[in-house]
């Protein structure tokens, strides 16, 4: 018997030539979209459902079992359930660090090093967190950090990322006269120009 969120995984439908959303469950309210799969909030509920391309189904299972490994650290959301092309996880109130900065919101230097933390605490289960970026953290309405999307944190390459937004961070936006607000435009094309220096 099919499970309450087999059916929802089953009801978003995607075009596998373009990946394009077709259609999806009412009780299912889009939230995002990434390289790899849609996210949806499921109504009336603090839970989101993430559902992957098709010819990334295979991530579904890759990135449950690292959300198991990690379930006791408080910073990674709680896995609920897996299937074949989903996995279902906490639903996250509040902002990426991208939209912290697209939209003015503060970014501490004690949260920096709630990020630090919760790498290093995914490090001493013995994985490797990569394709640490501004859109997979989470400064959430509580003022608390989450990290998202970790299926790349088995790769043997260690990704320096994260080492090179805290340089920035502590040489350039914890400057006072540095602006707090950027445009998305600016940010979108440092991302671009990283990812040719660095990929």
């Amino acid at each position: 018997m099919l499970s309450f969120y087999n059916e929802l995984a089953a009801s978003v439908v995607i075009d596998k030539q373009n990946n394009k959303l077709i259609q999806f469950d009412q009780s299912l309210t889009l939230a995002g979209v990434g390289r790899s799969a849609f996210v949806f909030k499921i109504k009336d509920t603090n839970k989101a459902i993430k559902v992957f391309f098709p010819q990334f189904n295979q991530i579904a299972q890759e990135e449950a079992d690292i959300y198991n490994r990690i379930q006791h650290i408080d910073y990674y959301p709680t896995l609920y359930e897996a299937g074949p092309n989903y996995i279902v996880i906490d639903y996250i109130e509040g902002h990426t660090l991208f939209e912290c900065l697209t939209l003015g919101i503060r970014i501490s230097e004690d949260h920096i090093k709630e990020v630090d933390l919760a790498l290093s605490l995914a490090e001493n289960e013995g994985l490797t967190p990569s394709d640490i970026h501004l859109r997979n953290i989470f400064l959430t309405s509580q003022e608390e950090i989450k990290i998202i999307d970790v299926a790349r944190f088995r790769q043997t390459k260690h990704y320096k990322q994260w080492e090179h937004l805290k340089r920035a961070f502590y040489r350039l936006y914890s400057i006072s006269l540095f602006p707090k607000k950027i445009p998305a435009f600016i940010l979108n094309l440092i991302a671009a120009l990283y990812k040719k220096l660095y990929k």
